[in-house]
């Protein structure tokens, strides 16, 4: 939902996934295919990627010192060519403070590496906006699954905390959250942000993986849970169809 994002801040996120047209059946029964991309003055790149697309939508709603909080795939954080562009040109004409880096399992598809970007839109500068970038890693070692272990608001305390909604400028690094300098950032491979740095246990230590057969419960909770919600979506959908 990215309505009034000219009146107060929102989080929201793009469309997933690569499809950049559509097919379209004429009034003869012909099958026609329409292209998805457009030209968008506004935009610092034009591409197919529908992230990018979105992510630049949103920045260009926003009023000056609007703030925004969108999700994204993690492609948005190291694609070259477009990807490269966006992220430049979004680091010099935005304060971009902040990098959540999601945990998988918390989506109905499985494996989706996901991210939370803030940033404040400001107005044209000789210097960039984005002087420090803090970067949360709240993927590495953590185990959510959609029934078994779902995530809560309470897993995010951590973050909110290291967040400091009152006063960013008191932030203090630590285990999980790091902070990143412009320079830094333009120097790495195409101002990739996506940036690591603790150690994953399950790659150093496969004995530490969970047994097959508890791996393979997990997904069936969680194709259970999704099945329950879309049931309940179908359900409310025909109620709302009866006369």
């Amino acid at each position: 939902m990215i309505t009034n994002l000219r009146e107060r801040s929102r989080l929201t996120n793009p469309p997933f996934g690569k499809k950049s047209s559509y097919k379209v059946i004429t009034s003869e029964g012909d099958t026609e295919s329409e292209s998805m991309s457009y030209l968008r003055e506004d935009f610092w790149a034009t591409t197919s990627n529908k992230q990018l697309n979105f992510l630049q939508h949103v920045r260009s709603l926003l009023r000056i010192n609007g703030r925004a909080a969108i999700v994204v795939p993690d492609n948005v954080l190291f694609e070259g060519g477009a990807g490269e562009t966006v992220r430049r040109q979004l680091l010099e004409q935005c304060d971009v403070h902040t990098l959540l880096r999601l945990p998988t399992g918390i989506f109905y598809a499985g494996g989706v590496k996901a991210n939370v970007l803030f940033f404040d839109r400001k107005p044209p500068s000789e210097v960039p906006w984005t002087q420090k970038l803090w970067i949360y890693d709240f993927r590495t070692n953590q185990n959510f699954t959609l029934k078994a272990r779902q995530l809560g608001r309470s897993d995010l305390d951590d973050f909110v905390d290291c967040y400091k909604p009152g006063d960013r400028q008191e932030r203090r690094e630590t285990e999980r959250f790091r902070v990143f300098t412009h320079a830094e950032l333009m120097a790495r491979d195409k101002a990739s942000l996506d940036i690591f740095w603790l150690r994953d246990e399950s790659l150093e230590d496969t004995d530490s993986l969970p047994p097959p057969e508890v791996i393979a419960a997990e997904i069936v909770e969680d194709l259970e849970a999704a099945l329950s919600e879309f049931a309940s979506v179908a359900a409310s959908l025909s109620e709302r169809a009866k006369p």
